[in-house]
C-alpha cells in the first residue's frame, strides 16, 4: 500500500524538491496540493497541480496518510497540528515551527495519536557530511574538543520571498538556518548538545527590514564538553550566491588531531597529530540518509536514526538558541 502524501503550501521553494522526490518514490502517491494564498497559487510551478485552496477543506476531504508542509515559516506550527489532530502524519520544510509552544501541542498530540513527524534536514545527505561523520566516529581524531562551523548564506533581495520581511512569518535565521547542524552536529559525533553557552541575532544588512534580523551566532556545549562557536547568518555575497566555501564550512578538533570541509567539496581533510600532511578522505556517494525514507520507515514502525524523537530534539534545540539569540539581540 503506497502512503498517500497531501501537500499544505507552497510559499517556499524547498517544498518543490520534496514534492521531485514523492512523485518518483514508488511508496509514495501525492493525492492533492493545497495554497491558500491566491498569488502563490498563480505562481506555483507549471507542473504542480494545486486543487485545493483552504488546508482545512483538503483534509477532510483528500484521501492522505501524511501532510507535506511548505507554507511560509510562522504558519507551519499551525499547520502541523491542525494535521495531527486529524490523525495525519506530518514532514515539514525546516523548520517545522516558530515557537516552543507550537512544538510541545505536536509533540504532545503525535505522542497521543501515535503520528510521525518528519523534516527535510537534507544537510546528512551531503557527501562530505557522510565522510566526516565516518571519519569522527571511527576515532581519526581522537575525541572532539571543539567545532566551529559557517552556514552563512546570500540573502540575495528581490528572490527571497516577500514573508521574510513580514512580521510574524519568518521566526529568525538561527531556527531558519542553524537548525541543520544542530540536527547533524549530535549525529556526527554521537554526543548531545547539553547547553546554551551564547547566542545572538540581530538585524546587521540594511536592505533588511525591522523584524528580519539577518545575522545570528550561537555558542553550544556537548555532553562531553566539546564548545561549538557558530554563524549562520544572510551575509555572503549576494553576487556569487551559493558558489563560496563559507556556505556550511564545518572545522573540527579533537585530541588526535582536527578535519575539516565544506558542502560544496565532497572531500575532507584530515590534520592527524603525527602525520607531516593531510589525509583526504575518498567520496562518499551513497551516503544512506534520505529523509523521505526516514519518514516513511518511522510511519511504518523502522525508525531510522533521523525519527521523530531526532526531529523534535533539533527542533526544541534550535527554537531555544533562536529565543537566547532574540533576547540578546
Amino acid at each position: 500500500m503506497k502512503h498517500q502524501l497531501a501537500f499544505a503550501g507552497l510559499r517556499h521553494v524547498h517544498i518543490y524538491s520534496l514534492y521531485d522526490r514523492a512523485i518518483k518514490d514508488p511508496a509514495c502517491q501525492i493525492t492533492a496540493v493545497c495554497e491558500e494564498d491566491a498569488a502563490a497559487r498563480t505562481a506555483a510551478r507549471a507542473d504542480v497541480t494545486v486543487n485545493y485552496d483552504s488546508i482545512s477543506k483538503m483534509l477532510a476531504e483528500a484521501p492522505c496518510t501524511a501532510v507535506a508542509i511548505g507554507d511560509y515559516y510562522g504558519k507551519r506550527g499551525a499547520i502541523a497540528i491542525e494535521a495531527l489532530k486529524q490523525g495525519k502524519h506530518v514532514i515539514s520544510d525546516k523548520p517545522l515551527c516558530t515557537s516552543l509552544e507550537e512544538l510541545a501541542e505536536i509533540e504532545s498530540l503525535a505522542k497521543e495519536k501515535g503520528l510521525k513527524v518528519g523534516c527535510m534536514l537534507d544537510i546528512r545527505t551531503t557527501p562530505s557530511i557522510a565522510a566526516a561523520r565516518k571519519a569522527i566516529l571511527s576515532g581519526m581524531i581522537g575525541d572532539v574538543v571543539h567545532i566551529q562551523f559557517g552556514g552563512q548564506h546570500p540573502l540575495m533581495p528581490g528572490s527571497r520571498p516577500g514573508w521574510y520581511f513580514e512580521p510574524g512569518k519568518h521566526g529568525g535565521t538561527i531556527n531558519d538556518i542553524g537548525i541543520h547542524a544542530i540536527d547533524a552536529i549530535p549525529w556526527m559525533t554521537g554526543h548531545k548538545i547539553s547547553k546554551i553557552v551564547a547566542a545572538r541575532s540581530w538585524r546587521a544588512l540594511p536592505a533588511s527590514t525591522e523584524c528580519f534580523k539577518d545575522a545570528g551566532e550561537f555558542m553550544l556545549e556537548l555532553d562531553n564538553g566539546a564548545g561549538v562557536l557558530a554563524d549562520v547568518s544572510y551575509q555572503m555575497a549576494n553576487t556569487q550566491g551559493y558558489t563560496l566555501p563559507t556556505y556550511w564550512r564545518f572545522n573540527f578538533w579533537g585530541t588526535k588531531g582536527m578535519l575539516e570541509f565544506n558542502y560544496l567539496d565532497p572531500h575532507v581533510k584530515v590534520y592527524a597529530d603525527g602525520e607531516k600532511s593531510p589525509t583526504i578522505l575518498g567520496e562518499i556517494a551513497d551516503t544512506g540518509v534520505d529523509y523521505l525514507a526516514s519518514f516513511f520507515a518511522d510511519m511504518e514502525g523502522n525508525p531510522t536514526d533521523l525519527n521523530t524523537d531526532s526531529v523534535i530534539a533539533a527542533t526544541r534545540l534550535a527554537l531555544e538558541i533562536q529565543a537566547a539569540g532574540d533576547a540578546r539581540g
